[in-house]
């Protein structure tokens, strides 16, 4: 297990990045814009004349994709006040990041690349027993602030305003090689691999190599790389995260049936 970063940690932080956009939107969307974002614009009302609220998709100011992490910071200190989200969202590239970490997900793949700027305190930790050596549950609570962090935000709201910004999301996608493919199926994708990932509670047996460890259950080593960084978090933070993450598939239109249920025993 290479420890120096938790790169599925950082990918729901750039989801909940997104998120915590998204939300202001939904905030602005209700109340009107503040002075400084006069350029946000909200639809109309329906036909029928009643207000279109728990529906709506907001209309975004204009945006070119090279400068819209200026408008995520912006948006995100409008939202929340946290001084980790702020100091994550220093880093560059947020929503081609987001676009680029969500695929490697959907593919089962480590996201490392698209890392630059979350380092958990402390390292990885073996406990041993019995001449065993299992994950220190210590460990688990180095991600405690990216779990928190992406579990504080509303998932249907997260999901309808992930629609309004969709085309610049879109854009960063296709600069990935994939012209013709929606990547709303590339998120389904990746937020169904993350919920397949099993809640494993109790000791987990590990077994050194020369630089890292390896999973003893060759059930849990069998998975993808993308579901054993996010074994890392922790049975606590994995079940948190997989209740939002099932919340945002279900806002996402996913049939409840179509959504993995069952922790590994």
């Amino acid at each position: 297990m290479d420890e120096k970063r938790s790169v599925l940690a950082i990918s729901l932080i750039l989801l909940a990045v997104i998120a915590a956009a998204l939300g202001v939107y939904f905030l602005f969307f209700r109340s009107g814009p503040p002075e400084n974002l006069k350029g946000v614009t909200t639809p109309g009302k329906p036909e029928s004349g009643r207000a279109e609220t728990a529906q709506a998709t907001p209309v975004f100011p204009p945006t070119p994709l090279n400068d819209s992490d200026a408008l995520i910071r912006t948006l995100t200190k409008e939202l929340s006040a946290d001084p980790r989200l702020d100091s994550w969202l220093q880093t560059k590239d947020i929503i081609r990041k987001f676009a680029a970490a969500v695929d490697a997900i959907a593919e089962g793949r480590s996201p490392q690349k698209q890392i630059d700027f979350f380092v958990p305190q402390g390292k990885f930790q073996a406990l041993k027993k019995r001449g065993r050596e299992f994950i220190d549950p210590i460990s688990y609570e180095r991600y405690n602030p990216a779990a928190e962090v992406f579990i504080s935000f509303n998932a249907r709201d997260c999901v309808r305003f992930y629609r309004g910004l969709k085309k610049i999301i879109q854009e960063a996608y296709r600069e990935l090689g994939y012209p013709d493919r929606d990547f709303d199926l590339t998120l389904r994708r990746a937020l169904l691999e993350l919920l397949e990932t099993p809640v494993v509670e109790g000791d987990i047996l590990v077994e050194k190599r020369v630089k890292t460890y390896l999973f003893a259950d060759p059930k849990l080593e069998g998975l993808s790389e993308a579901q054993k960084h996010f074994l890392r978090l922790g049975p606590q933070n994995v079940a948190a995260v997989q209740i939002k993450l099932r919340e945002m598939a279900l806002a996402l239109g996913v049939p409840a049936e179509d959504l993995p249920g069952r922790p590994f025993r």
